[in-house]
């Protein structure tokens, strides 16, 4: 019946985490908003490339955020900067293109960079960046390879430049929540995990050229799948196992994979078992069972709408859909990464957070047969 229903609101979240529980993720930890830095003092971003994610999603959430507000623009297009600039009262003395992007380093209003290039820029753009004296929050996935990976970590590093890799998931209240139930034992242990992530992919995307991509649908959405996996588990797989097929032979996947499914072992003992595609929309959703119940994000990733519900022994039901509309989970991501850089604590999606993923989706690729960049 409804009334047996306990809805565990996001309020009531708050004021949990409020009392001194953590989330846990590995070794960091996840935690309601942690303390607010200068009220006075923004994060001025310069946003490297003016693409959907940019103009649909980031730079909007720039607008409601607390501690983020857009200072540049990197773009090819200069009509179309200009165009963006105005919108945003950006001085076109803040517009740059792609041959003269190191002249972000003489503008000291410039803190930090947002990269929402094709993956196979993310490299080259977070670098020069470190070089001119920037952070750096650069859009998943982190790059196309390990190596590219661990060359941006150790740029950031020799520039003492913070870098996050934008894992807005892990900043985002419903996903927080379903880790709160997991780390205090709600579900008993943990025994399997299932995750698929997909869409019907439309022909002539730049995702479908593998050295624009470095993949296919692994690198596009199903990270989000090995994401969730590790830190709803707070653990590190021990073994994966990945399969690949093309279904669709209409020209679409001459470069990429279409289908991939895979599947890990944790030290716990407990496994998981994902699947991506881009050619179905499965929608994107985990589902977590164990010993005394499990939940359910369904969505799990969307940029809006995430919905977690549970069915455990003993326990009331949880109902938890997130209230907050598009794109406030981006605005979340920009003030966490602004305050990382305003009170100088450690970066929670960070570089080695990214490059983890890096090495799993190179070991699922290899083990599915299929040659990495």
């Amino acid at each position: 019946m409804a009334s047996s229903i306990a809805r565990f609101t996001r309020r009531d979240f708050g004021r949990a985490v409020g009392t001194g529980l953590s989330l846990s993720l590995g070794s960091r930890a996840l935690s309601s908003p942690r303390q607010s830095a200068d009220e006075g003092r923004r994060i001025g971003y310069a946003i490297v490339g003016l693409g959907r994610i940019s103009l649909g999603h980031f730079m909007p959430a720039c607008k409601m955020s607390k501690y983020s507000k857009v200072i540049a623009l990197v773009s090819g297009h200069r009509d179309k900067a200009e165009k963006t600039a105005a919108e945003y009262g950006v001085s076109t003395g803040n517009i740059f293109n792609y041959q003269n992007y190191e002249e972000i380093a003489g503008h000291k209003d410039i803190d930090a960079v947002y990269i929402a290039l094709p993956n196979s820029m993310h490299a080259e753009y977070t670098i020069r960046a470190a070089k001119a004296g920037k952070h750096v929050l650069c859009e998943k996935p982190m790059c196309t390879s390990v190596r590219e990976a661990e060359s941006m970590i150790e740029a950031c590093k020799t520039a003492d430049k913070k870098l996050m890799i934008a894992y807005r998931c892990q900043y985002e209240p419903t996903n927080l929540h379903a880790v709160q139930l997991i780390g205090d034992g709600k579900l008993g242990k943990i025994q399997v995990i299932e995750s698929a992530n997909g869409f019907n992919i439309h022909p002539h995307e730049w995702r479908l050229d593998k050295k624009l991509a470095g993949g296919g649908p692994l690198m596009d959405v199903g990270i989000y799948s090995l994401n969730a996996c590790r830190y709803l588990t707070g653990e590190e797989p021990v073994h994966v196992e990945g399969y690949s097929s093309v279904v669709d032979h209409d020209g679409r996947f001459e470069q990429v994979e279409e289908n991939l499914s895979w599947t890990m072992t944790f030290p716990s003992g407990a496994v998981a078992a994902c699947t991506t595609t881009y050619g179905a929309n499965t929608g994107g959703w985990c589902r977590v069972h164990g010993s005394k119940g499990s939940l359910t994000l369904d969505p799990a990733f969307a940029y809006q709408g995430i919905h977690l519900t549970t069915d455990i022994r003993g326990e009331p039901p949880v109902d938890d859909p997130e209230q907050a509309k598009d794109p406030a989970q981006f605005a979340t991501e920009a003030d966490e990464f602004a305050q990382d850089i305003l009170q100088n604590r450690s970066v929670k999606a960070s570089g080695e957070e990214g490059l983890r993923d890096m090495k799993w989706m190179d070991a699922i690729y290899k083990s599915a047969g299929i040659t990495t960049a």
